[in-house]
């Protein structure tokens, strides 16, 4: 017997029960589930493949340095003006004076302007001073200094110069040091030097393992810097102006690099 559903009984026309037709949108988001289904299953299987094959590559990493030396081209000499007064506007004044008297005093040394620069400028609250039976040496006040630094190309007689200017009153030296007038080229054959070394240990090593270099993968710059330019403490006090100061120049100053490296191994 064959199921049938009645009509209705209200006179309206009568209807079969089906199921709606799936809807575009609901189609499209079942699609759209479909292929990444797939694609989740396609990338599951490629992954392994893939880690394998990257943790298989060989490599060959090494770290390589370079170093080069220079004659030093000039000398700098570092001096300072100091001068103390009962205001800050007493104090930076009473310094301007004495700059000026200082830097009269070194071109009459023969000393160009355009070798004599301001390296510092400070002025700062000085307290009282007392004496160890607790007298009154100096009252509060400021101290204003002036930093200079004086270029010189006479390496060979910095000793004698940095005496005179030790002479000079009003003047306290402060140091020394030796540079040249374009360091980057030195810092840039060190790197070269650094390359060079790595990629022949590199070599060594590859031909000690019985393989072949590949391609070079990395090649990582640390800073290059200066080794051994040098800056002489003195003391910080005035000397007798007959008095050359004993300094040896360095021969040469030093610039080194470094790098770090990777090739793969070839095939």
């Amino acid at each position: 017997m064959t199921n049938r559903i009645a009509p209705q009984r209200n006179g309206s026309r009568s209807r079969c029960l089906a199921m709606p037709a799936p809807q575009p949108r609901t189609r499209l988001i079942r699609e759209s589930l479909a292929v990444g289904a797939i694609l989740l299953a396609f990338l599951m299987l490629a992954a392994p493949v893939q880690a394998s094959e990257t943790e298989g590559a060989g490599r060959i990493v090494v770290s390589g340095s370079g170093t080069v030396e220079r004659t030093p081209d000039y000398a700098n000499i570092h001096v300072s003006v100091m001068t103390r007064a009962e205001t800050v506007v007493a104090a930076v004044d009473a310094n301007n004076d004495a700059v000026e008297a200082a830097l009269a005093r070194l071109e009459a040394r023969g000393i160009a302007r355009d070798d004599i620069e301001t390296s510092g400028f400070r002025v700062f609250e000085t307290p009282e001073h007392r004496r160890n039976d607790d007298t009154l040496r100096e009252p509060p006040g400021f101290t204003a200094t002036h930093q200079l630094r004086i270029k010189t190309r006479d390496i060979d007689d910095v000793g004698a110069l940095a005496g005179d200017i030790l002479g000079l009153e009003g003047m306290t030296f402060q140091g020394l040091d030796f540079a040249l007038d374009d360091d980057a080229q030195a810092q840039d054959e060190a790197r070269r030097r650094a390359v060079a070394d790595a990629t022949r240990q590199a070599q060594v090593l590859a031909e000690a393992a019985g393989v072949s270099l590949g391609r070079l993968m990395l090649v990582g710059d640390a800073a290059a810097s200066a080794i051994s330019p040098r800056r002489e403490g003195m003391m910080m006090a005035r000397m007798d102006a007959a008095s050359a100061v004993p300094i040896v120049p360095p021969a040469s100053l030093g610039y080194e690099a470094s790098v770090r490296m990777e090739w793969a191994i070839a095939d």
